[in-house]
């Protein structure tokens, strides 16, 4: 068994470890969130720029108007589209970092429960001593006490 200094260098490592893959995963969701909204942001003009367009359509409108409303809206959906890809990109990154922070804390938590058992067993062993001299000490008394 390791001893408890090596043992509290790797907890130590571990934590570290842990600490900072969890600054990842952090990170990975905000972006994540920051991708989410800027693709509802999409999303949200191009379903206020249909209805816009609707609207002067009731009006009448020319056909060039018409023309440049359908490039504007698969510009639109190609961004769109884009950011999609983006989201996907940034909910496999905050995965992985997730994947990576449990592991991490996993291998932190076996070091620590490493670490507890090694300290209940020298209690262990520190208190049979203890048991052991108390009896030897209450044996020599009463053998002198006869």
């Amino acid at each position: 068994m390791a001893s408890p200094s090596q043992l509290a260098t790797l907890i130590d490592l571990a934590q570290r470890e842990t600490d900072d893959c969890a600054k990842r995963l952090g990170a990975a969701l905000k972006a994540l969130d920051d991708c989410q909204q800027k693709l509802q942001m999409l999303a949200g003009y191009r379903d206020d720029y249909a209805q816009r367009f609707e609207a002067s359509m009731a009006n009448g409108i020319t056909p060039i108007a018409y023309r440049n409303f359908q490039a504007f809206m698969l510009k639109l959906d190609s961004a769109i589209t884009g950011q999609q890809q983006v989201v996907n990109h940034a909910q496999a990154r905050s995965e992985h970092e997730k994947a990576s922070w449990q592991t991490a804390e996993r291998k932190r938590m076996s070091y620590t429960t490493l670490n507890n058992r090694a300290q209940e067993q020298a209690l262990k062993l520190e208190n049979k001593r203890d048991q052991k001299a108390m009896d030897e000490h209450a044996a020599r008394q009463a053998y002198y006490k006869r």
